[in-house]
């Protein structure tokens, strides 16, 4: 099962549940790759199944999806408009994109910018950076896997 979707795709999709500000979008963008990441593959040997292709970096704020982030940057803290377009996934897809919101659809972005900043994948990307400094270090999915299914089997 090798996914074909985009980061645009599943912003849309998150942005026809609720309007909401980008910081908050991109976190649940993550959420959304990492339980797909954690959720439909096998091991850690084969992390061939992806939401989207597009790599999260260890921004100041957490996780952060270039591409999305310059997409709707002018929208600064305010709320992007909600979207009237929901796009189509897989049955699977949808119930993870559904199950991500149902879990963080009502933090704040700052509640969850600060989960994400307790979370090993995006503190192991920002290593040796200080906490203000800029970062366009790339989260691995080999981290992300690792550190969902351990919370997993809690």
């Amino acid at each position: 099962m090798t996914m074909q979707y985009t980061a645009d795709q599943v912003a849309d999709w998150y942005l026809a549940r609720d309007s909401m500000s980008p910081k908050k979008l991109q976190k649940l963008l993550y959420y959304a790759y990492a339980w797909v990441l954690t959720l439909t593959n096998e091991d850690d040997h084969h992390l061939d199944n992806q939401l989207f292709n597009d790599h999260f970096e260890a921004w100041v704020h957490g996780p952060v999806l270039p591409e999305i982030y310059h997409k709707y940057r002018e929208y600064g803290y305010h709320n992007i408009p909600k979207q009237v377009n929901v796009p189509q996934f897989s049955d699977e897809v949808e119930d993870i994109l559904q199950q991500v919101w149902e879990e963080y659809g009502s933090y704040t972005a700052d509640e969850l910018e600060s989960i994400t900043h307790q979370e090993k994948p995006w503190q192991m990307a920002r290593q040796g950076i200080s906490p203000l400094n800029a970062s366009s270090k790339e989260l691995s999915d080999q981290a992300i896997f690792d550190y969902y299914m351990a919370q997993s089997a809690v």
